[in-house]
């Protein structure tokens, strides 16, 4: 008989961000995720703090297309490897705190690929090992940042396999089934369908997401998207965005904060629906999602009918 999974304390970070030109310009956006994770961990503390969830390009930031775009170049400047010493510094954080931390799309150099960089959300365990990687899957296509498996399906297959658990990946840990979608990976069901599909529970979701791709009322395209994610999945949806930003090109609240803790009812838990810094926190109980999911009654998974929509997706073009 297993143990149960305690009642858990989970934080989601919006932090003021600056693009970052190279790689020395990170440590300024490293230090101040690093204050503000000691600030979660320490404030909230009856109920003991084990997951973290950063935004994404939350180290580095990102530029756009227009004046002050960066290319390929550029972003390569300021591309990190996942043994480098930035991971290293939020690995050694997940450790002394004893957490799982999700520190999410980070413009990696893959030794694979090095001519080029993938957007990648971490989730590094409590003894700072990584224990989950992910490629965001859908770019897009209005920016066209980075490079996606979908980009370059032949050699990104050869390299990493074509199996759901390893390009949709889920971990099961003490805290429950972790998994991970990116930004835009939200704007569409079929990503956070997959890590349903491979047993999400709690899915991080760190993004960058602009005001003009629908964050403020009256077109409140984030929140009633990430609500019907986590409803459809039965999981919770941990979702972070930039608070304010420092670059020369880009308004203040360029990303306007809206990050979001959202339960597997589709509840909304926890908002900060303004574009300044905040740590948002939420009670996370894994043995009441449990329970849930065994009731009939509007259980999602119980209604998946999967025959007649099996062509639906056999022609990559249509």
């Amino acid at each position: 008989m297993r143990n149960p999974i305690e009642k858990y304390t989970a934080l989601v970070i919006q932090p003021h961000v600056k693009v970052a030109e190279d790689r020395s310009d990170i440590s300024e956006n490293l230090d101040r995720l690093i204050r503000m994770i000691d600030f979660g961990v320490g404030y909230f503390w009856e109920v003991p703090v084990r997951l973290v969830v950063l935004p994404e390009y939350g180290l580095q930031g990102v530029t756009t297309p227009g004046k002050g775009e960066h290319g390929l170049d550029d972003f390569m400047k300021k591309a990190i490897l996942a043994d480098g010493p930035e991971v290293e510094a939020l690995a050694n954080k997940a450790k002394e705190y004893g957490l799982y931390l999700c520190a999410g799309g980070i413009i990696e150099q893959l030794p694979e690929f090095p001519d080029r960089w993938f957007n990648t959300v971490l989730i590094l365990g409590p003894d700072g090992k990584i224990v989950l990687r992910y490629h965001k899957y859908h770019i897009n296509p209005s920016l066209g940042l980075g490079t996606s498996p979908h980009d370059m399906w032949d050699a990104y297959t050869e390299a990493f396999g074509t199996d759901l658990k390893t390009l949709f990946p889920v971990v099961q840990t003490e805290i429950g089934n972790l998994g991970a979608m990116t930004c835009h990976d939200g704007a569409t069901p079929e990503v956070s369908r997959a890590l349903g599909f491979n047993g999400v529970e709690v899915l991080c979701h760190p993004t960058a997401m602009q005001e003009v791709e629908g964050v403020s009322e009256p077109w409140d395209f984030w929140m009633f998207t990430r609500r019907t994610r986590a409803h459809d999945n039965m999981c919770y949806l941990l979702g972070s965005n930039w608070g304010s930003v420092d670059y020369d090109y880009y308004p203040k609240a360029f990303c306007p904060g809206h990050s979001l803790m959202i339960d597997y009812t589709g509840m909304v838990m926890r908002y900060a629906p303004y574009p300044e810094e905040q740590v948002l926190s939420a009670t996370i109980d894994i043995e009441a999602l449990r329970e849930h999911r065994t009731h009939i009654n509007h259980n999602l998974w119980v209604d998946v009918r999967t025959e007649a929509f099996r062509n639906l997706y056999a022609q990559p073009i249509f």
